[in-house]
């Protein structure tokens, strides 16, 4: 009923049928308000129950962790690795346990506590009172039918003052407990909304104070951990299960599309705008591809049903990734993009230049020209216009596609160059113990993931252009010759070396000395490509030094790996200089020790000196009679030993 908020307390004493229909109107929503807070406490209780539960069964979980270390399984040996590893995750879920059981007890004070306490205490008392009220109203009504069958022929004095006395006695009763019932009412309709806000308010702050200490335990340490964990999980896929779907795939715009059979309509897969497309071996199936995402946080793995199909799919994902679709004209640009790839591979000017030179005078051709992709550096000038691409790439360098790893090929200019390779590492982080790594005690550590596309060697290593130019003639000769395939490797950039690690083995694939890296430099347009040039003993020119530029393609990281490679060359710079600071140190000290010592033993040989002086003028003083008046009277023999005696001092001190 609108506008009414309370029960009239006042309209008690009269029982109107009004008030009794009013009275109607809020016993029926205190009813419904107690059936609405009987069905809330179930569920809070549920909720409380399964935190005790998920506490306990957490705690359960740490322990059996721990005892991990004791078990003794019939076929597994001592794996030191796991165990500290179940160590540590024992570690990390007896924290949670600990939060759980805060939470558990937070949720019994805050949400708990204020919903029992309404239930018990206030519904209760509106049921308790209305059955008082209803035994009242119904005493009362007895008397007045008692009171109305007085007999007005018989009357008896003192029948009738007891009727008249129970008349009063129950409506005095009936009034009292139908003020405390309207009270109990109207007090009902204002606490409702306290009692329904208070329980979750309570069970919100007490999840905000469990997420907050969540976010306090999980430190980056503890995340990165995870990860490297997540990480060899991951790429040992022949211990992980994994299930295949056959379902319907199509693009919409920048995004993938899946649907099932028996769906209405199809779901968003995932957003492939400047993700990344290659096609990788899983599980002995053919014609797979994997799909990036653009933060490399997501990928997914499919499968074509044809070569052809295979093909397509990688061709239509990388011109999505490119935003072609978004042009006025997508099919004109996709067709110069192929243009400039078949531009791309053609012989450059000065290869073609060698053949015209070898024709007879009379058969010339008119010269043609190509102009390069990569911006020229310095004024217009018209020696800068005269160079050409053959001072920075030969013609006729070969493309590699593929890492050779020195484990499987021993090539003079790439083994021996980068060093020994096929060491693993340990995917937990771990030391195994043995032999010191070489980059163990390198201050920078820092792992990228990237995917090789090329190299090739160039005749120049002083200009950015050399790795942009190389880039555009290895894009083109894959998109000529439709190699998609690439492979990934895990780049580590240490002071000294930079590695490429298998990520499924951990085993070192190549070894790049980091004084031999003498440029780096990402795609001006393409922030994900990046390349470096390498300089080594050897290779195909007549000269002993070579340089071979690597082309890579990373998650976005391109920029970041180049200030991650300059900065470790830094730190190598420094630790160069303060290395030679201190060689040259130590060799002042040494220089210093040096004349020390020769001061010392002339020092020495002049104090030699000036005692033989002394005991030579000593032996040559005339013989003294002693303190008695007697002379000492020497045989011949000894003045003939003494004489020697003084000859050979002569000759010491001579010499």
């Amino acid at each position: 009923m609108p506008g009414i908020d309370k029960l009239p307390i006042e309209e008690t004493l009269e029982d109107s049928p009004q008030t009794r229909s009013l009275l109607g109107v809020f016993e029926e929503d205190a009813t419904a308000i107690s059936n609405y807070m009987n069905q809330l406490y179930q569920a809070m209780h549920r909720i409380y129950d399964a935190q005790n539960e998920l506490s306990a069964a957490t705690h359960l979980t740490s322990k059996l962790l721990k005892e991990y270390e004791k078990q003794r399984f019939p076929l597994g040996g001592d794996d030191e690795v796991m165990s500290s590893t179940l160590q540590q995750f024992s570690k990390v879920i007896d924290e949670l346990s600990s939060c759980h059981a805060v939470l558990s007890t937070q949720l019994a004070d805050a949400m708990m506590f204020p919903i029992t306490q309404f239930k018990e205490r206030d519904l209760k008392e509106i049921l308790t009172l209305k059955e008082v009220f209803q035994i009242a109203s119904n005493d009362h009504d007895a008397a007045i039918n008692r009171y109305s069958r007085l007999s007005k022929k018989r009357e008896n004095d003192k029948v009738k003052y007891e009727v008249t006395e129970d008349v009063y006695t129950s409506r005095k009763k009936q009034h009292q407990t139908m003020m405390h019932y309207f009270c109990a009412l109207n007090t009902l309709q204002y606490k409702k909304k306290i009692a329904l806000l208070e329980p979750l308010l309570g069970y919100m702050q007490a999840q905000i104070s469990f997420f907050k200490m969540g976010s306090e335990n999980l430190s980056e340490q503890l995340e990165e951990f995870l990860t490297n964990i997540g990480t060899s999980v991951q790429n040992k896929t022949g211990l992980v299960s994994s299930t295949w779907d056959r379902q319907f795939y199509f693009t919409q715009g920048g995004n993938l599309m899946s649907q099932a059979r028996g769906d209405v309509a199809g779901g968003l897969a995932m957003d492939i705008d400047n993700c990344s497309v290659m096609a990788v071996d899983c599980e002995d199936r053919r014609y797979c591809f994997q799909i990036t995402s653009f933060d490399g946080k997501k990928s997914s793995i499919l499968q074509a049903e044809s070569k052809k199909d295979h093909e397509e799919w990688i061709c239509t994902i990388n011109n999505i990734s490119k935003q072609i679709y978004l042009s006025e004209n997508p099919e004109e640009i996709a067709a110069r993009v192929n243009q400039s790839a078949l531009e791309a591979v053609t012989p450059s000017p000065s290869f073609q230049q060698r053949h015209e030179s070898l024709r007879p005078a009379g058969q010339s051709r008119p010269p043609t020209a190509r102009t390069s992709s990569s911006g020229s550096l310095g004024s217009e000038s018209t020696n800068l216009a005269a160079l050409s691409l053959d001072s920075l790439v030969a013609p006729d360098t070969p493309i590699q596609f593929d890492i050779i790893s020195p484990v499987c090929e021993d090539q003079p200019g790439q083994a021996k160059a980068f060093g020994q390779g096929g060491r693993r590492t340990n995917p937990f982080g771990e030391s195994g113990g043995g032999t010191k790594s070489e980059t163990e005690d390198s201050i920078l550590h820092q792992l990228f993931i990237v995917r090789f596309l090329g190299s090739m060697e160039v005749k120049s290593d002083d200009n950015p252009d050399v790795v942009y130019e190389t880039m555009r003639q290895i894009l083109a000769a894959r998109a000529i010759h439709n190699i998609f395939r690439m492979t990934e490797s895990h780049l580590l950039v240490t002071c000294d070396c930079l590695k490429l690690i298998d990520p499924q083995t951990q085993v070192t694939r190549l070894t790049f000395p980091l004084p031999s890296v003498v440029l780096y430099a990402t795609h001006q347009e393409n922030k994900r490509l990046f390349g470096f040039v390498l300089r080594t003993s050897g290779g195909r020119s007549e000269s002993n030094l070579s340089s071979v530029c690597y082309i890579f393609e990373s998650n976005n990281e391109g920029e970041k790996i180049c200030d991650s490679v300059g900065l470790a060359k830094q730190i190598a710079l420094h630790a160069e200089l303060d290395r030679r600071a201190s060689e040259k140190q130590k060799e002042i000290e040494r220089v210093k020790e040096k004349q020390q010592k020769e001061l010392s033993k002339q020092k020495q040989i002049e104090k030699d000196l000036e005692e033989q002086s002394r005991l030579i003028a000593a032996s040559s003083r005339p013989n003294q009679a002693s303190s008695e008046g007697q002379f000492v009277v020497l045989s011949s023999s000894q003045s003939e030993e003494s004489d020697l005696g003084e000859e050979g001092k002569k000759r010491e001190s001579e010499a």
